[in-house]
Order: structure tokens, then C-alpha cells, then sequence
């Protein structure tokens, strides 16, 4: 936790803006924080435990510009505390640092290898996850975690997590009708958990196999209550 020098005086999240207003250069930097945020509402739909934040600023001095990523998450932080949810994510509310953020990085490049790195490792994120689908010699997923106060990269894909209990990867598949390289939590065996889009399609799947063994039985399924 970050040693703060604050004034006596502390805006909450309500009067703090929620970004820094910088619109996006990419879709993507919408869409793949938005993925794994919406992997993590169905796996952990029963934690009200972790908050996970897309395009939100994070405050950590009233008199500074906020830090924004792509996407963070917080453990150990309530769910959501009303139905206005957070306007913004603010250190001295909240008293718990971001265990990871995320930067998509587009072709208006923002010093994300560089000052970026800087800052999450100043204010104590465990992890910084870098992703750039533009790179061609050089891994377009990056995951760094903050040791002995230094960024040290892993080389895994995907990275196991211990400190999160997920591993994050990218592999090719297919969100909102896009099929490219997305972002994606995993279990420890590095097993990809699915999309929401995937978990109907198993579902359907499952219910169609059902009805197929009721009609093999002589049942129609139409007529079951």
C-alpha cells in the first residue's frame, strides 16, 4: 500500500470525474478488457469480493490526473456498495490497490512500456498486462509482476496467477461476432475457461442431447411441463 502525503481534505469517487475523457484510439481497447471482465461475472457470479474496472480512473492524489488503463482488478474490495456503482475507483476509499492492470496498446502508442510501467510499479500493482496485436517480433502479450519493487516479465502462455487464482493468455477465438486474438482467464492446467456466448452455446448444446435421449425413449420433449 502506497505511503500517501494527502491534505485533510479528500473528494470521494461522486466528485471525481470517471476517466480522463481521453476517448479510445481502437475498439479493441473497449472490447478485450470488456471479455474478461464478462468471463469473471459468470465464474465469480457468487463473490462479491473483487471489482474489475474498464476505462475508470484511478485516483490515487486528489490534486493529480488519475491513472486510467484499459482494465484493472481489485481484490479483496466490495462488489459494488450502491445501485450508482463506482463512478471512479479512488485508493484512499477503497484502501486496496489494483492486483492487475491492463493496457491494450493501439497504434497511437502511450508510453505503455515505458512510463506506464513506471507508475503501476510506484503505486504497487502486482501485475501489468500489456497486450499489442500489432507486434510481430516481439510477444504480443505481456505479463510483468512486480518483484522486489522491479517489473520482472513472465514468458508463460498462458501465466498462472497464484496471487488471483486464474491465469490470463490469448489465444484466437471469436467475441461479438469478431473472430481474432482475444484475452482470456485459465485455470491452473491452463485450460481456457468460456465466454458468455460459449456457455449458452454449451447449453443449448446440453438441452438438445436431453431431448435427443427423450425421443430415443419414445417422450417427446415438446410435451414435457
Amino acid at each position: 500500500m502506497l505511503e500517501y502525503n494527502l491534505p485533510s481534505y479528500l473528494p470521494s469517487a461522486e466528485e471525481l470525474p470517471d476517466s480522463d475523457e481521453t476517448p479510445v484510439d481502437n475498439e479493441l481497447q473497449e472490447l478485450i478488457p470488456g471479455l474478461l471482465k464478462a468471463i469473471l461475472l459468470l465464474l465469480w457470479a457468487e463473490r462479491m469480493d473483487w471489482f474489475f474496472g474498464v476505462d475508470m480512473g484511478i485516483y490515487y492524489h486528489p490534486d493529480k490526473p488519475p491513472i486510467v488503463p484499459d482494465g484493472f482488478l481489485s481484490l479483496g474490495v466490495e462488489r459494488f456498495y450502491d445501485e450508482e456503482l463506482r463512478p471512479s475507483y479512488v485508493l484512499w476509499d477503497e484502501n486496496v490497490v489494483p492486483i492487475l492492470v491492463l493496457e491494450v496498446v493501439s497504434q497511437n502508442y502511450r508510453k505503455e512500456y515505458t512510463t506506464k510501467l513506471d507508475d503501476y510499479a510506484a503505486l504497487g500493482v502486482l501485475y501489468y498486462v500489456i497486450y499489442s496485436s500489432r507486434r510481430r517480433r516481439k510477444p504480443r502479450l505481456e505479463v510483468h509482476k512486480l518483484i522486489n519493487g522491479k517489473y520482472e516479465l513472465q514468458a508463460e502462455n498462458p501465466v498462472w496467477l497464484p496471487e488471483i487464482g486464474l491465469g490470463i493468455g490469448c489465444e484466437r477465438g471469436s467475441y461479438s461476432g469478431v473472430t481474432r486474438e482475444w484475452l482470456y482467464w485459465y485455470d491452473e492446467e491452463a485450460k481456457r475457461y468460456p465466454t458468455p456466448e460459449e456457455q449458452i452455446k454449451q447449453a443449448k448444446q446440453r438441452v438438445e442431447k436431453l431431448a435427443e435421449k427423450l425421443r430415443e425413449l419414445g417422450i417427446d420433449p415438446d410435451i414435457i411441463d
